[in-house]
């Protein structure tokens, strides 16, 4: 009988592993649920104010001799509460930044482990292995099933040998090309709820890629790790041969966040620090000398300068001449792009219609510092040449063409970034995959492309209002982006005409003047020709009195591909940005961010009467206000608007 009575007791405990209840995890203000669960492989499922938004989603690591998180074997589980200030170097958003979650970390069997974090913004998770020798990840399973139809907004491409600078497309998943695959950050709609995926503290591993594999479900595509390289011109090199495997790493280690941004405000997408708060911190001592700042830029329209007494072009006198602008305006830094040097592949020889040594001590004696442009594959063989920018007195690099988004590359950016913070240079990542936290340890790194940005409208108008208004809610919510604005010849589409001596945007002039507002980038260029801005004198003030870090970050309206209106803060003075896709629009925003009792001077410049047809059109009006008033902001089709707020002294 007693023989009996084991044998049902040790079935009762079997049967109760099998029926476990899955693991909860809470956001602090318990509005958002993450349930793990733990049967033949690690799943979980997501609830926000109660409505399920995925189930049965799954996480495993396939090592070439174990696959960490198939049949896991739980050890231990804690959970812990953090609730921390920190102040980031470079404030992108925000000079101050709450980091609040609870952490659910489970322990299991051959040494590995899986973290969860709650945010009141979303959701993220995390492998860590405690190997004592290196490991090969084969690849990594990321399943995201979504329990309703969603509708994503996304970057799709054919091949891992992508700049990023793609259009967003927006489609039902189930529509979604099931053989290319999407870039991050990407978009859910379920028509209640926006869920934007991507990942963080990326180091010694690929990107993460997505591709659709359901009417409700994507799941995680890698880049396999290159092993052999041949010639392939000055730019870059060809992929001989890829490994079976996407990484050889430290058996010792974590891996790249995988996080969801869960919210039923747009301007949430927008406001989040997730990628901060998920990174690895400032690795640098000394920080003093990281300025970011606002940059002139001269190769969108091709070094042509005119209204001037000598011949325009890459040389000694036009480059004078964009120091003189720079300093003339305030700005700090001027960019000597593609043609400054002899060779793309010589970083250190310069064309010989330049003096770089006179250039750079006629910029110190005006406080203009140069930053230069150079191919990855020309520092990658002269790996040396931080040390001689430094010797130099050369503020930054400007490093571009990368295109690649495996193991090696990732590894690259990080040896860029820590050689180049060693001898105090700024870093300008272009033809760059997405940020993911780099810029957090080494905030050196000022900004990344990703994005088609204004260079795209030298041989077409793709940088257009209707792609710019997705920017602020994905690209640019994951880190700072070189789209390079301020472009004084503007047009609506119909209008546009690709010139590369006389370049333009497309959408109104006011709808220019809000891109420095709304986006961001610790590089923010200007990308026209001077003499533009000197005949423009109202908007280049207001470009040029625009930061390029915030101590406040405060969306007032949005809506995802549609419009966006954010006010940002610079000690006392607050800047207003409000752009719109084709459709003209009205907003009416609450001055409520701003001191009660203070008198403000609020210097604006909207879209002018007759911007619907003219897009260079713009009003610009002075006066006063205070807090609490109402501002209503018109915007035609492709528009936008800008105000600077200051007290009244």
């Amino acid at each position: 009988m007693k023989r009996k009575l084991l044998i049902t007791g040790l079935l009762l405990t079997a049967g109760l592993k099998l029926i476990s209840a899955p693991i909860d995890l809470l956001s602090p203000d318990k509005k958002i649920k993450v349930s793990v669960d733990l049967k033949n492989r690690i799943t979980y499922s997501v609830t926000f104010n109660g409505d399920a938004l995925l189930s049965d989603s799954y996480l495993q690591l396939n090592l070439d001799k174990q696959k960490l998180g198939a049949d896991p074997k739980l050890i231990k589980k804690s959970f812990s509460t953090v609730n921390t200030t920190s102040h980031p170097v470079v404030p992108f958003k925000s000079s101050t930044v709450i980091n609040n979650y609870n952490l659910l970390r489970l322990d299991f069997k051959n040494n590995f482990s899986v973290e969860f974090r709650a945010y009141n913004d979303g959701i993220a998770y995390r492998f860590i292995t405690g190997k004592k020798d290196s490991i090969i990840v084969n690849d990594e399973d990321a399943h995201f099933n979504f329990v309703d139809n969603v509708e994503a907004s996304y970057l799709e491409t054919d091949n891992f040998k992508t700049s990023y600078e793609l259009l967003y497309a927006k489609k039902d998943l189930g529509k979604v090309n099931k053989s290319n695959m999407s870039v991050l950050p990407i978009l859910f709609d379920n028509k209640k709820y926006k869920i934007m995926l991507s990942e963080a503290d990326l180091y010694d591993y690929p990107c993460l890629l997505l591709k659709a594999t359901g009417d409700k479900s994507m799941d995680a595509i890698f880049p396999k790790n290159p092993i052999e390289f041949g010639p392939d011109g000055d730019r870059s090199v060809k992929l001989v041969k890829e490994a079976s495997y996407i990484a050889k790493t430290n058996g010792t280690r974590s891996f790249p966040w995988r996080f969801l941004v869960i919210t039923d405000k747009d301007k949430q997408l927008v406001e989040t620090e997730m990628v901060y708060n998920l990174s690895t911190p400032n690795q640098l001592k000394d920080t003093q000398w990281i300025k970011p700042g606002q940059v002139t830029w001269e190769w969108w329209h091709n070094a042509y300068v005119y209204g001037v007494d000598f011949k325009s072009g890459y040389n000694q006198d036009t480059y004078k001449y964009y120091i003189d602008f720079a300093s003339k305006n305030g700005i700090p830094y001027i960019l000597m792009d593609e043609g400054w040097a002899k060779t793309t592949l010589n970083p250190f020889e310069p064309n010989p219609t330049i003096n770089l040594q006179e250039l750079i001590a006629y910029g110190k004696q005006k406080n203009v510092k140069i930053v230069l442009w150079f191919t990855w594959l020309a520092v990658e063989n002269n790996f040396n040449v931080f040390e001689t920018l430094e010797k130099w007195g050369i503020a930054g690099v400007k490093i571009d063409f990368m295109e690649r988004n495996d193991q090696w590359m990732v590894n690259y950016y990080t040896r860029v970034a820590k050689e180049a913070a060693k001898h105090h240079i700024l870093v300008d990542f272009h033809g760059a995959f997405k940020p993911a936290g780099l810029e957090v340890a080494y905030p050196n790194v000022l900004s990344y492309e990703g994005v088609v940005g204004m260079e795209q409208n030298i041989g077409g108008g793709f940088a257009t209002p209707n792609n710019n208004v997705f920017l602020p809610f994905l690209r640019n919510t994951v880190g700072p982006m070189d789209y390079t604005p301020g472009a004084m010849r503007s047009g609506h589409p119909k209008d546009y005409r690709a010139n590369w001596h006389n370049v333009m945007s497309v959408g109104t002039r006011a709808h220019q003047l809000a891109l420095y507002v709304v986006f961001t980038s610790g590089f923010q260029m200007l990308a026209d020709n001077p003499f533009n801005y000197n005949k423009e004198p109202e908007a280049t003030e207001f470009i040029t009195s625009v930061p390029v870090t915030w101590d406040d970050t405060k969306v007032l309206d949005a809506s995802v591909g549609e419009y966006i209106a954010v006010a940002k803060r610079k000690g006392e003075k607050w800047f207003v940005g409000a752009m719109t896709n084709n459709k003209k629009r009205d907003i009416t925003i609450n001055t409520d961010f701003l001191k009660k009792g203070v008198t403000y001077k609020i210097t604006l410049i909207k879209d002018g009467v007759n911007a619907d047809f003219q897009a260079m059109d713009f009003k610009k009006i002075v006066k006063e206000i205070k807090s609490g008033e109402a501002v209503t902001i018109s915007m035609v089709e492709d528009g936008g608007y800008v105000a600077r707020i200051e007290p009244v002294k």
